[in-house]
């Protein structure tokens, strides 16, 4: 696969070839991708809301009224749902969302994932995120000259503090390494910027059959 590799300043680029990316044919690990960022998406839900039934509002151990002779309707408890402050009919409960995806179909939407972002020439590498000066606007310069605008995803093997808290501001930044690297993230940025290193990483990652 041909990519694009910027110089750590941004200021030059050269064409190279890099071995190891996985090549796909039609539609195969499209479904598989489909599945796994379903499943990641499931799994970041923390399934944590929650609301009062009948049983579990304070009150409502007094008849509000007698039964007849008042003209308003019949009344057991202010915990009926009809009643401002009591219980929830049907309303949302602790629940546990998690998907289970088996490794090879994870693997698979990875490969799937990546290809389609360097096929499509969204993946740019640099030779490293070292920005000197370590300030903001030092590698803010750097990436505008290797994409002007949009969303950017930032993939190192392991960020160096400068770089991190060079890069943090920026709005349009994400920054995650190449160990954790999902799926997800591919398809939600249609620019990635990898250094060298995080892409080796990567491709062995592929290679050997790990997501």
């Amino acid at each position: 696969m041909k990519l694009t590799v910027f110089t750590t300043d941004g200021s030059g680029s050269s064409e190279r070839d890099f071995d190891g990316f996985p090549v796909f044919e039609g539609d195969k690990g499209v479904q598989a991708l489909k599945e796994v960022i379903v499943a990641i998406n499931a799994n970041n839900r923390q399934g944590t809301r929650s609301t009062k039934q009948r049983g579990e509002v304070s009150g409502g151990g007094k008849k509000p009224w007698k039964q007849k002779g008042t003209g308003r309707a019949r009344a057991g408890s202010t915990r009926s749902p009809l009643w401002a402050g009591g219980g929830v009919v049907f309303g949302p409960r602790p629940r546990d969302f998690s998907k289970k995806i088996n490794a090879k179909v994870r693997a698979l939407a990875f490969s799937r994932a990546l290809f389609d972002r360097a096929s499509a020439g969204e993946i740019a590498v640099i030779e490293a995120f070292a920005p000197n000066p370590a300030k903001t606007k030092t590698i803010a310069a750097t990436l505008k000259r290797v994409e002007p605008a949009g969303k950017l995803l930032l993939v190192d093997t392991t960020f160096s503090t400068e770089a991190a808290r060079s890069a943090r501001n920026i709005a349009r930044v994400t920054l995650t390494e190449a160990a954790t690297l999902n799926p997800l993230d591919l398809a939600q940025h249609k620019k990635i910027i990898v250094s060298e290193p995080a892409l080796k990483a990567i491709l062995a990652r592929v290679n050997g059959g790990k997501e």
